[in-house]
Formats: structure tokens, C-alpha cells, sequence
């Protein structure tokens, strides 16, 4: 026997079943669009809508003050929209922090899910009501958490499933590499979304990988890989809900990527002409998710002005009621800094929160 005919040199899976597509899926504008839920298409619709408005009132807001930061999702509305409503209501989502639309579509309050861009909580929701953990500023570091709670969700035989969102540049951290390969070795269930808008920043695609897509990488670590045009959201619905049936069913992580793209600047504090074309943007426009599924919906005779209309009404009124309730000053307490940090405070933070509020008394007495 040679050393290469030993059991650590044969391949433990056969790679042929984990390979993503050459092309990425689509769905829209196809002859397979045409067995489609008219439902699920008008509640897609609706949400895509708001989730445009959202944005511009949340890059809006930062101009006037309002929010610290915002990073829009203009264009990725569509990866947003599919990975909320393809969980059920015990799922999790753990989202990074371009991910608002997901957060709301999961059902937190729009102000809630800005509270952490506004500089206020870490987290201005109750990550446990609506089973969606904190907007992570931090790159990757959700995805291990997201692997964490489906252990343990297996482990104890619920059927919970954890849906981890990720962008281009958070596969270049740690944190991804072992997030996948312990969601793998584990076979635990969890479903990686990579939302590839083609810059981590200002660093292009090219310069972060050689790999043929993102999607490839899922056959390193031994889980399936699928490539979906994440301007298409029907698509893109389709492949998340199937990849979390798989997981829910003891199949194993999925490896997702969605193939989609970042309309405006990385935040309000970027300018993106430094990096890249207007020419460039304007061929994305030309590809954007809402005109889309509007051909798609129009073509089927789903969409008239009277449906178009109310879906803009509803998302103008989502609109005013945040600008409104953003246009109100939070009552802080300074305390507040020493609460929710440890179960028991540490005598290092027990001696700041004295030393803070005696500060404070001595001022109110001044």
C-alpha cells in the first residue's frame, strides 16, 4: 500500500453534486416564471417597493442629521427581500449591517432597525422577538454565531434554521472560513447568503479572489454552492427557500451567492466615483430588481396603475411615519452605558459607574 492510497488522501464526498451552475439561476423573464405564485409575486412586489423608499428616506435622514451612517442596499433589494421571507417565523436571521431591509421584512420596527446607524443602542431591538440577532457592524462575525445557534438548535432536535447574510468583502475574513467549515463538519443547519455587489468598499472583485465565483468555495468545505442573479428575487426566493428546506430537513449548510450590486456609495461617507464608472452603474440600473419583476408582473397582466399606485402609497406612508418618528430626539441616560454589559458588572465597571454618577450629581448641584 502507498502512502496515497491511504483513507486521508480519497476524497470524503464526490465534488461533481456541490458545483454551482456556470451561469447564475434566473427565473424572470423565463418560460419557468410562468408557474409562479401570483402571490408571492405581488408580496415580493410590495416589499421591494418599500424597501426602495426605506432607503432613500434612511440616506435622506443622514443628511439631515439624523442618522450617524447608512449604508443603502439600492440594488440588493431583491437578496433583502428573499432571505426574510424565506424563513419561517422560529428561524433566525443574522444579518450584517447593510441588511436593514431584511430586518424590517422580518417584522422590526423600521426605527428599531435604525437605532444602532443612529448612534443610540447597540441594538434598538429585541433580537429574540423576532428571532433576528444584531445588525453586525464587524465583518463576519455573525456567521460563526449563526452556525453556534444552529448547533445547538440540532443538538436539542429543533428544526430551527439559521440564515446567515454576508457581503463580497466579508468573505475575505476569518470568520467566514470557519463558520463554513464547522457548518460543514457539523452538517448543521444553516444557509450562507454571500451578497456579491462587486466592491468590498472600494476594493473590486478581483482584487479579493481567484476563485471562479464565491459559490465555488463551497465545495472546499464540503457543503453544495449555488449561483442565483440577485437582482432577480424570484430567484433568488426560490433558491434560499430550497436551500433552507434542505437544512431543515438534516441536509446540511448551503453556500449562496447572489449575484447583484450596490447602486449608490458604500455609505453616505464614501464617494464611489473614486472607484468605478457612472457607465458601470447605469448598465445595473438598466437590470434593476423592481423593473424586473414589474415586466414580469405587467407581462402576466398582476400589475395595473391601481396596484402600483397603492403599493407607492403604502410605502410613501412607511416613509413619512419614519421620517417623522426619526425627527424626535431620544431621551438618553448616561447610565445607560453601564447597563446590559455583563449579568454581573465587574468591579472595574462598578467603580466607572460611581465615578460617572457622582460626576453627574456634582453637576446638578453646580
Amino acid at each position: 500500500m502507498t502512502v496515497l492510497d491511504t483513507p486521508a488522501w480519497r476524497p470524503r464526498t464526490d465534488a461533481a453534486p456541490l458545483l454551482p451552475d456556470p451561469e447564475p439561476y434566473r427565473l424572470l423573464g423565463t418560460p419557468a416564471a410562468a408557474e409562479l405564485d401570483p402571490a408571492l409575486l405581488r408580496t415580493l412586489y410590495g416589499h421591494l417597493v418599500r424597501g426602495r423608499r426605506y432607503n432613500q428616506q434612511a440616506t435622506a435622514l443622514t443628511k439631515q442629521g439624523r442618522l450617524a451612517v447608512y449604508p443603502a442596499s439600492t440594488g440588493q433589494e431583491a437578496c433583502e427581500i428573499a432571505a426574510a421571507l424565506a424563513l419561517r417565523p422560529r428561524d433566525w436571521l443574522f444579518p450584517s449591517y447593510r441588511d436593514t431591509l431584511a430586518v424590517v421584512a422580518r417584522g422590526v420596527d423600521p426605527v428599531e432597525a435604525l437605532t444602532l446607524l443612529r448612534g443610540d443602542w447597540h441594538t434598538g431591538y429585541d433580537p429574540h422577538e423576532h428571532r433576528v440577532a444584531p445588525l453586525s457592524t464587524p465583518l463576519a462575525t455573525q456567521l460563526p454565531h449563526a452556525v453556534g445557534l444552529a448547533r445547538a438548535a440540532r443538538l436539542t432536535g429543533d428544526d430551527v434554521v439559521a440564515l446567515a447574510m454576508v457581503g463580497d468583502g466579508g468573505t475575505s475574513e476569518g470568520d467566514f472560513h470557519e463558520a463554513l467549515n464547522f457548518a460543514a463538519v457539523w452538517q448543521v443547519p444553516v444557509v450562507f447568503l454571500v451578497q456579491n455587489n462587486g466592491f468590498a468598499i472600494s476594493v473590486p472583485l478581483d482584487k479579493q479572489t481567484a476563485a471562479p465565483t464565491f459559490a465555488h468555495k463551497a465545495v472546499g468545505y464540503g457543503m453544495p454552492g449555488r449561483l442565483v442573479d440577485g437582482n432577480d428575487v424570484a430567484a433568488v426566493h426560490q433558491v434560499l427557500a430550497e436551500a433552507v428546506g434542505r437544512a431543515r430537513d438534516g441536509g446540511g449548510p448551503t453556500l449562496v451567492e447572489a449575484v447583484t450590486y450596490r447602486m449608490d456609495a458604500h455609505t453616505n461617507a464614501d464617494d464611489a466615483t473614486r472607484y468605478r464608472e457612472d457607465s458601470e452603474v447605469a448598465a445595473w440600473r438598466a437590470h434593476d430588481p423592481i423593473a424586473l419583476l414589474e415586466r414580469e408582473l405587467t407581462g402576466r397582466g398582476l400589475l395595473d396603475d391601481e396596484v402600483r399606485d397603492s403599493v407607492a402609497d403604502d410605502a410613501e406612508t412607511m416613509a413619512s411615519a419614519l421620517r417623522e418618528r426619526m425627527h424626535t430626539d431620544a431621551t438618553l441616560d448616561p447610565m445607560d452605558l453601564f447597563a446590559h454589559v455583563y449579568a454581573e458588572p465587574t468591579q472595574q465597571l462598578r467603580q466607572q459607574e460611581a465615578q460617572l454618577r457622582a460626576e453627574l450629581e456634582a453637576e446638578r448641584q453646580s
